[in-house]
């Protein structure tokens, strides 16, 4: 039976450390203030000249991650490009990655969703190795949030949360018969909370797409209401895995780590205290990151296989909600 492994994994952050003490010149917040409420001490931001895109990150991180895997570009035979913020309005970020690869002719398939990007991509990737239509698979997650904030205090419940970065995983398929691999994969979306975690503009439904008004007020920056986003996560994420695990028929105690979007300290604290599950089974970074969207989970497996936290024979769930909004988990083992 056609299966879809991970064959291995890269990271790459931008050098610009920037701290809570920083954006609190920049902004009426300060250190205590951002930790208290998200858990963030830290995060990387692109170079305030900019000149630095989301397949610029991208591209560094599947450098890595097909070194580790033994692959050269030309045997790649679909991207998946996970990203909210292109580098481009259009095209998308994946035909530039596939061009900075030196490839001319290798499909590419950008995503747009947000922090579940990792999620729907290995579903999809899944279901292209599973049908036979690709064998190998490069799935990345990039995100430049830093030159897309509102660094003022207007802007400040949003700006502190997010960090720029990249993550790639190189998946094939692999005949085998043993339960490992993708082993289940759960995907939901309900667009009637879309306002609980947007940026307006700009927008096609709006003629012109962005104007001085919209400017003035400041929507073509993100904005959240974080209590809904956060009540709803805690509600959606352990209903989704339950049913990931129902679906791969495993129980609850057979998953050695969980690898959860980094939207919020809070939210996964209360993700895995919903589950009664020990600190030790649940994998958090953003205290270092911050939010990364869709480079998130892949950036923490990455982290996490380095750290020998999980390899051959493990069992991992990642999940995550976020913009859409959007919710899912995946079930993965590790080849013994």
């Amino acid at each position: 039976m056609k299966k879809t492994m991970i064959k291995g994994t890269g990271r790459y952050l931008p050098a610009r450390l920037v701290t809570n003490d920083e954006l609190a010149q920049w902004m009426d917040t300060s250190n205590e203030w951002i930790i208290q409420r998200t858990g963030i001490e830290q995060r990387y931001w692109v170079p305030e000249a900019g000149g630095v895109g989301a397949s610029d990150l991208g591209l560094e991180a599947s450098k890595i991650a097909m070194d580790r895997s033994g692959w050269a570009p030309e045997e790649i035979d679909l991207i998946i490009f996970a990203t909210l913020s292109p580098d481009l309005f259009f095209p998308g970020s994946g035909c530039l990655l596939a061009h900075k690869l030196g490839l001319s002719s290798t499909p590419a398939l950008d995503i747009r969703q947000q922090c579940t990007g990792f999620l729907y991509g290995v579903a999809t990737a899944d279901a292209y190795i599973r049908s036979n239509q690709a064998k190998r698979v490069l799935l990345v997650g990039a995100e430049v949030h830093s030159t897309g904030l509102d660094i003022s205090t207007r802007g400040r419940d949003v700006a502190v949360i997010f960090g720029d970065g990249a993550a790639a995983v190189c998946l094939e398929g692999m005949e085998t018969d043993i339960k490992e691999g993708v082993l289940s994969s759960c995907l939901h979306a309900d667009g009637s909370l879309a306002e609980s975690l947007m940026t307006f503009a700009p927008a096609s439904r709006e003629n012109p797409r962005l104007d001085e008004n919209m400017l003035k007020e400041g929507r073509h920056f993100p904005t959240m209401d974080g209590r809904n986003i956060f009540k709803t996560a805690v509600r959606r994420l352990p209903e989704v895995v339950g049913e990931s695990l129902k679906k791969a028929d495993m129980p609850l105690a057979a998953v050695d780590l969980f690898i959860p979007h980094q939207a919020n300290l809070r939210i996964n604290q209360a993700f895995a205290k919903a589950l009664d599950l020990p600190e030790s089974k649940v994998y958090n970074n953003i205290q270092r990151f911050g939010n990364t969207t869709a480079a998130s989970i892949p950036l923490a497996l990455d982290e996490a296989v380095e750290k020998g936290l999980v390899g051959a024979g493990s069992t991992v769930m990642f999940l995550g909600l976020g913009a859409g909004v959007t919710w899912g988990a995946v079930l993965y083992r590790f080849a013994a």
